[in-house]
C-alpha cells in the first residue's frame, strides 16, 4: 500500500452503468470474496435501473443498464486502475447478479460475480472480520466512501463524505437490516462502503472489556443505499450482516447448480 493511503481508499471502486455503449449514470461498489470468487457488491437500484420504491427509470434517457464498467485496482500497481466491463445479464436475459436470499427486491443490495479478472488486484472487505469492534452509538461519526456526482479524489480514488449515525444502530429501521445516517450524500455514492474510522487513539469494546488502539482504525458498517427521499439528508445503510447473508447464499446457489450439473451428467 502506498505510504499514507488508507486501505479503504482503494477498496471503494468507481462504477459506470451502461446500455450497450451508452453511459447512463455512475455509482460505487466494493469487492468481497464468495464461494464463487470475487464479487462486486453494490446497490440493487443501480443494476435494475429503477428506483427501489417507485420503480421509476433512473436514467434520463429512459434506458436500462445491461452492463457495468468497473475501475479496478491494477495488479501490482496500486494507485493505477484498469477498466473492466461485466455484463449484467446472461444470453437468456437472466440477471447475473444475486439478490438477498430472503428479502429479495426489498433489499437494496446485490452481488455480481466477476468474470474478467485478468491483471486485477482485489482488495476485498472481509465480512467475517470487518475491523476492530469500535463502539458505534447514536450521533457517532461515520464515513461514506464513494464517488458523489462521479467525482474522484485524484485519479480514481474515492471521496470520503462524513456524517453521523442518525438512528439507534442496534435497532433495525423499517423492520429491515438497516439504520439511518445523517450525511450530505449525493448521486454516485449509492453502493459505497460505510465505515467508522478514526485516525487517533480509539477505545473499542470486545468481550465486555475496553481496549485502546493507536493509529488509524476502520470498521465496515455496511453499504450505502441512498437517501430516504430527495428532500432529506437522511440516508439508509444496509448492515454487514445482510451483505454476508447475500454472499453466503451466492455460494450455496453455485454449489447447488454444480451438484445439479453433476447429477445430470451421471444420467
Amino acid at each position: 500500500m502506498p505510504i499514507g493511503i488508507l486501505k479503504s481508499s482503494v477498496q471503494s471502486l468507481y462504477i459506470l452503468m451502461l446500455h450497450q455503449n451508452q453511459p447512463l449514470y455512475s455509482g460505487t461498489g466494493f469487492i468481497v470474496m464468495s464461494h464463487f470468487g470475487p464479487s462486486l457488491i453494490t446497490s440493487r437500484h443501480l443494476v435494475t435501473g429503477r428506483n427501489l420504491e417507485s420503480k421509476r427509470i433512473l436514467s434520463t434517457s429512459g434506458l436500462i443498464p445491461d452492463r457495468v464498467k468497473i475501475a479496478h485496482n491494477r495488479q501490482d500497481e496500486l494507485g493505477e486502475w484498469i477498466i473492466k466491463e461485466e455484463l449484467l445479464y446472461d444470453d437468456h436475459r437472466k440477471p447475473r447478479w444475486s439478490e438477498h436470499p430472503t428479502l429479495g427486491h426489498r433489499a437494496n443490495i446485490i452481488a455480481l460475480p466477476l468474470n474478467d479478472v485478468f491483471d486485477v488486484e482485489f482488495i476485498p472487505y472481509d465480512l467475517s472480520n470487518t475491523g476492530p469492534e469500535l463502539v458505534i452509538r447514536l450521533t457517532d461519526p461515520i464515513n461514506i466512501i464513494g464517488f458523489p456526482f462521479g467525482l474522484r479524489g485524484g485519479i480514481s480514488f474515492p471521496v470520503w463524505a462524513s456524517g453521523m449515525v442518525a438512528s439507534e444502530p442496534a435497532i433495525d429501521h423499517f423492520d429491515l437490516p438497516t439504520f439511518l445516517v445523517d450525511c450530505r450524500s449525493r448521486p454516485g455514492q449509492a453502493g459505497a462502503a460505510v465505515v467508522a474510522h478514526s485516525n487517533g487513539d480509539n477505545v473499542v469494546e470486545s468481550g465486555g472489556r475496553h481496549q485502546e488502539f493507536s493509529g488509524p482504525v476502520t470498521r465496515l458498517l455496511g453499504i450505502y443505499g441512498g437517501r430516504v427521499n430527495k428532500q432529506s439528508d437522511l440516508g439508509i445503510v444496509w448492515r454487514v450482516s445482510a451483505i454476508k447473508e447475500l454472499t453466503d447464499a451466492l455460494g450455496q446457489t453455485i454449489q447447488s447448480q454444480e451438484t445439479d450439473e453433476m447429477a445430470t451428467t451421471d444420467l
